[in-house]
């Protein structure tokens, strides 16, 4: 694949410093929208400016900040929003396929349903969908070449909280250290939130990320306050 020809957008929006992603491939002109919540206007507008057509939605995890909904009674745009002004279909890791049904009153046919290791298109452009447990049940990353977005799994220098309904901090220890850790060094890293820079690179994460040096799951566990 010719790199020149992915198409990447980061952008940042709503106060908890969410990044929304738009992925695609510049000679189709087809693209994904990764987490689209907060301000879908923006996101579309940010896509039509690069003469990008949204085709496909991918969720990482069912996080109101990630997918729209009410976050203690604050509404925060989302899916729902963008199934109304841009029709297309959610791809959601399986297991969070119900939780998008309760919150955000979605139907079977508004989603495809994904399991790890499961592939999709962008014109000519592949994502592999990797489902990485731990943050939620169906957290999962989007592996396009050598480009990770990976939602709330993993961050610059952290990782996913690990204490909140559905949480697993052994599921997250795996994730990480059985499937994040293995990708390449050059692997451009692509978090979910601004808490610790824009981008980086998962060699520069295994040297110097706390969460990725952990040999025993033990070890692990202790640190996150599981003992």
């Amino acid at each position: 694949m010719n790199e020149d020809t992915i198409y990447l957008k980061q952008l940042e929006i709503g106060p908890m410093q969410n990044f929304v992603y738009l992925i695609g491939d510049k000679e189709s002109r087809e693209a994904a929208v990764v987490d689209a919540a907060w301000d879908i206007d923006a996101i579309l507008k940010a896509a039509q400016a690069d003469d990008m057509k949204i085709t496909k939605a991918f969720v990482t995890h069912f996080h109101p900040d990630h997918i729209g909904g009410d976050m203690l009674g604050f509404p925060i745009e989302g899916l729902s929003e963008l199934l109304e002004k841009h029709p297309v279909k959610i791809y959601v890791q399986k297991s969070e396929a119900p939780f998008l049904k309760n919150l955000l009153g979605l139907s079977d046919s508004d989603m495809v349903q994904i399991s790890g290791g499961d592939k999709t298109s962008l014109g000519n452009i592949d994502v592999q969908f990797l489902h990485t447990p731990g943050h939620t049940p169906g957290s999962q990353c989007f592996l396009v070449e050598n480009r990770l977005i990976s939602g709330d799994t993993l961050f610059i220098n952290g990782c996913g909280r690990v204490d909140l309904p559905g949480s697993d901090p052994e599921e997250m220890y795996y994730s990480l250290t059985t499937k994040l850790q293995k990708l390449p060094d050059d692997t451009l890293l692509l978090p979910g939130h601004n808490y610790g820079g824009k981008t980086s690179t998962m060699g520069k994460e295994k040297k110097h990320n706390p969460y990725l040096r952990f040999q025993r799951l033990e070890d692990f566990l202790g640190a996150m306050g599981y003992r």
